[in-house]
């Protein structure tokens, strides 16, 4: 005898995981779309002779919402000096765990 397995239907753990874990992809999204606008602006900032106002604002904001993630790992992990250059290595590893934490969430 062949034995059919009838599809399943999510329990509602199941179904409130997902929906847990699709909200927190989608803030997790928001957050990287903010790193990656602040990276843009943080080096139009630098090669811009006269920034616009809009640019300051931009820079401000995209900062206010990124900064409270990244300045307890910068304490952690200092910016490493390259002669006059400085790599801050808090902002790579935010954004990495971001990417990190935003497939796991989406596959709640």
């Amino acid at each position: 005898m062949i034995r059919v397995e009838r599809p399943t239907v999510p329990r509602a753990e199941e179904f409130a995981m997902s929906i847990i874990g699709t909200l927190l992809g989608f803030v997790l999204t928001v957050f990287i779309v903010l790193l990656i606008a602040r990276m843009v602006l943080d080096w139009a900032g630098l090669l811009s002779t006269g920034a616009s106002t809009w640019v300051r604002r931009a820079r401000v904001l995209a900062h206010a919402g990124t900064e409270p993630v990244i300045a307890p790992v910068r304490r952690v992990l200092r910016p490493v000096r390259a002669g006059g250059l400085s790599i801050d290595l808090a902002f790579t590893a935010v954004f990495v765990l971001a990417l990190i934490l935003r497939g796991v969430a989406f596959s709640l």
